[in-house]
């Protein structure tokens, strides 16, 4: 069975500065982190807001799921942060 994204539920985490979502492979939850400088947000990072991370992340999402699986496929860990590497 492979990853799938039934729950498209994200949150932004400042204290960590990265959006977090979750992945299913069967029964078992798989977390991922992805790092806030992957999103392209127009302002500052100082003068981003959480809404504009979220945006951000509702317009790639294609584009991170597909990265999301990659690596999830490459790595099976019930944890994967995802940074740029990932989107090259």
């Amino acid at each position: 069975m492979g990853i799938s994204f039934p729950n498209n539920a994200r949150s932004f985490d400042d204290r960590d500065r990265c959006v977090r979502f979750t992945g299913y492979d069967g029964m078992f939850e798989i977390k991922f982190y992805l790092a806030a400088e992957v999103l392209a947000c127009e302002k500052s990072h100082r003068n981003t807001s959480e809404a504009d991370y979220l945006a951000s992340f509702d317009a790639l999402r294609p584009r991170i799921l597909k990265a999301a699986t990659s690596a999830y496929s490459k790595a099976r860990s019930r944890v994967i942060t995802l940074d740029l590497t990932h989107f090259r």
